[in-house]
């Protein structure tokens, strides 16, 4: 049997600094999501770390428990695996003061 894959870009070409978090989004058909960040240009300072969010709802949010950290130089990529995550998935991270990464984050899920 063929397992069902899915794609969703959720952050292209954002620069994040300050507290930030991506779209949140409606994955309750998967058993299992890695995200991915792409780092599209070097960081500036030490962005620090992302962590997976899940929610009920899509409006309220609690963090999974899964940390990792972000890219720092371009075409750098970083990642994180999730699984019994519920239906709602995002990613958020608080960059230091002075700190800034421009971003591409995709989710990539299977059933």
């Amino acid at each position: 049997m063929l397992r069902e894959s899915q794609a969703a870009v959720v952050a292209r070409n954002e620069e994040w600094f300050g507290s930030v978090a991506t779209e949140p989004y409606e994955a309750g058909w998967a058993s299992e999501a890695i995200v991915f960040v792409r780092a599209l240009k070097d960081a500036v300072g030490m962005p620090g770390r992302a962590r997976i969010e899940l929610s009920p709802d899509g409006m309220h949010w609690v963090a999974e428990g899964t940390e990792f950290d972000l890219p720092m130089r371009t075409d750098e990529v970083t990642f994180a695996r999730v699984s019994h995550f519920g239906t709602w998935l995002r990613l958020s991270a608080d960059l230091p003061e002075g700190a800034s990464l421009t971003v591409l984050v995709t989710w990539h899920l299977k059933a």
